[in-house]
């Protein structure tokens, strides 16, 4: 089964750092995406996707972004629900991150958040550690 998602977007407020009972780091935030079009009034329309990051990413997202950060994730969709205190059954859709890349400087983001000229890209890899691979052209079949 494939469940990919990558987003780009900008975070819809500061990061709030929360942890579980275990003491695990997770972090609840909303990305603002912008739509590939645009309504009958020339309007950019976005929608704000719900994402969960957990220990690491979640640290650093709260060290190092704030509302406006412009951000790209990369993650799986989950489905999760609970009983509310009136006894209502909430679902809930979210994009569990497992990567997340900064799309511009920290000077870029804390002055008013517009597109960067001067991209500057730091990257956090939350999946499974890669191993540099050296192949030869004797190993390739062609």
């Amino acid at each position: 089964m494939i469940n990919n998602v990558s987003l780009t977007g900008r975070l819809t407020r500061d990061i709030e750092l929360k942890h579980t009972q275990s003491g695990i780091a997770l972090t609840n935030f909303n990305l603002a995406v912008n739509r590939t079009y645009k309504d009958d009034n020339g309007n950019t329309q976005a929608d704000f996707i719900n994402c969960v990051a957990w220990k690491k990413t979640a640290e650093i997202m709260a060290e190092h972004l704030k509302k406006g950060s412009l951000i790209g994730i990369e993650g799986s969709i989950q489905t999760r629900n609970y009983e509310n205190q009136q006894g209502q059954k909430v679902y809930v859709t979210e994009v569990l991150v497992n990567r997340l890349v900064f799309l511009e400087s920290r000077q870029d983001n804390q002055s008013n958040n517009n597109p960067v000229s001067s991209f500057k890209q730091q990257e956090l890899n939350n999946s499974f550690p890669s191993n540099d691979i050296d192949i030869s052209d004797d190993d390739l079949p062609f």
